[in-house]
């Protein structure tokens, strides 16, 4: 049986994570060291300038991507070293994504499509699971609806949905509110919190949004491939003043959209 928390509460651990991109003078070092701790049942998001590393760290952390030197784990298991057909396997079974472009196939219902990582990894879904999981996201109306006939906020939820059938250990989102308006971000956004503080989901977002990053529990900032600190029970206004301390020229413009 797969555990959901590790020993010491900790879903996800990278240390010393190192990722250089190209050879020679023209090599990217896009993270330089960083080590970090998610603990589980909880909602993190990874902030940080553009070319700061968050959305690297997160494409490491998550079997996406292989860092130069380092290493990461994800529960019990350590990630480097294992073959392309076992992180293939740990991403089916113990890790959920959702994208900013929703990635649902247009030709699937949101029912097939919600189901699809379990059919790929030729399971059924636990009923009563199902059952939570649609409830969670209410979709029980739009079931049989193929992606082009739902709005941007319900094909996002069906992604949450697919994200979440498998009983990950951890959902990565990637910008999950990007494509969207404020009115279906806060919805996303809101399900995503709930995910954590009612299923006990870890939950680990990127974002560059500081409201987005306010519905966290946790905030961990990235400068430079390198930590810039972290915050908890962020705030708006408290992500803003870490990003400027951190050196995001956004930080500005981000708190003058949000009009405070």
């Amino acid at each position: 049986m797969k555990g959901k928390i590790a020993p010491a509460g900790i879903a996800v651990a990278a240390t010393d994570l190192v990722k250089v991109y190209g050879f020679g003078p023209t090599a990217v070092r896009a993270l330089d060291g960083v080590s970090a701790e998610f603990a589980s049942g909880e909602f993190h998001a990874i902030m940080g300038p553009s070319g700061s590393g968050k959305s690297t760290l997160m494409h490491c952390v998550a079997g996406l991507d292989a860092a130069t030197s380092g290493s990461v784990r994800i529960g019990d298991r350590e990630l480097t070293g294992l073959s392309d057909k076992a992180l293939t396997r740990l991403r089916r079974t113990s890790v959920g994504f959702v994208f900013q472009s929703f990635n649902l196939l247009p030709t699937l219902t949101a029912e097939q499509n919600i189901l699809l990582p379990l059919e790929l990894a030729g399971a059924r879904p636990d009923p009563d699971w199902w059952d939570t999981v649609i409830a969670a996201t209410g979709l029980a109306d739009r079931l049989s609806h193929r992606p082009a006939e739902m709005s941007g906020g319900q094909q996002q939820r069906v992604a949450c949905a697919r994200a979440l059938i498998t009983k990950p250990d951890v959902v990565f989102a990637d910008e999950p509110t990007g494509n969207l308006d404020s009115r279906a971000g806060e919805e996303v956004l809101s399900f995503l919190a709930s995910c954590a503080r009612e299923l006990h989901q870890t939950v680990i977002m990127v974002t560059h949004d500081p409201v987005a990053a306010s519905y966290a529990g946790r905030v961990l900032f990235l400068a430079d491939g390198r930590v810039a600190g972290e915050l908890l029970a962020p705030t708006p206004d408290t992500v803003l003043d870490q990003l400027r301390r951190a050196g995001d020229p956004a930080g500005p413009r981000a708190h003058a959209w949000t009009g405070e």
